[in-house]
C-alpha cells in the first residue's frame, strides 16, 4: 500500500511540476514563495498586526506564536522523519531550499497556523485561506515537495493552532 501512494504522490508531483509552467508564472512563484521561508511572511503579518491594532495585540501575539511554534514543530518532525524532497527526473527544483529535508513542509504547516490564527482577526477565512493554500502549492509547483507533504503541512499548522487556541 505504501508503494502505490509514493507512487501516486511521485506522479501527481510531477503533473504539478510539468503543466502549467512559463518564465512569468515560474518567477512569481519562486518570489512569492521565498516570502514563506522561516515562516517570514506570517510572522511579518502578525508582528505588524500586533503593532496596529491595539485593541487585539494580545490575540495578534497569541496567534503568531501559534505560527512559530507550528514553524518549530515542523522542524522537529522533519529531523525525524527525513524524507528526502523530490528529486523527478529531467526536473530540477526551480528553487534553492534550505534543507534537503521535505516532509512535513514548513511552508504548509506555517501558513495553515496563520490561517487559523490570524482568520478571526483579519475577518474571517474568506483571504487568508486561499493565501496559505497558494503558498503551500507553490512548493509542489517548484519541485521542493510532494503533495503529501503539503497536507502533512497543512494539517500539522491547523491542528497545532487549533489546539493551543483560547
Amino acid at each position: 500500500m505504501l508503494a502505490v501512494l509514493t507512487r501516486a504522490d511521485t506522479a501527481l508531483a510531477v503533473a504539478v511540476r510539468t503543466r502549467g509552467h512559463n518564465p512569468t508564472t515560474e518567477r512569481a512563484a519562486r518570489a512569492f514563495s521565498k516570502t514563506g521561508e522561516h515562516a517570514l511572511l506570517w510572522l511579518a503579518l502578525g508582528a505588524t498586526g500586533a503593532l496596529v491594532d491595539r485593541p487585539r495585540r494580545a490575540a495578534w501575539t497569541q496567534a503568531t506564536a501559534r505560527v512559530a511554534l507550528a514553524f518549530a514543530a515542523n522542524s522537529a518532525i522533519k529531523l525525524t522523519v527525513r524524507r528526502r524532497r523530490p528529486e523527478l527526473d529531467g526536473l530540477p527544483a526551480l528553487i534553492s531550499t534550505p534543507t534537503q529535508l521535505s516532509f512535513p513542509s514548513a511552508h504548509a504547516s506555517s501558513s495553515f497556523a496563520a490561517a487559523r490564527g490570524f482568520a478571526p482577526l483579519l475577518g474571517g477565512k474568506r483571504y487568508i485561506y486561499p493565501v496559505a493554500t497558494a503558498m503551500a502549492a507553490t512548493r509542489v509547483y517548484l519541485g521542493v515537495h510532494y503533495p503529501s507533504d503539503i497536507v502533512a503541512g497543512a494539517l500539522l499548522g491547523t491542528l497545532i493552532a487549533g489546539a493551543t487556541t483560547s
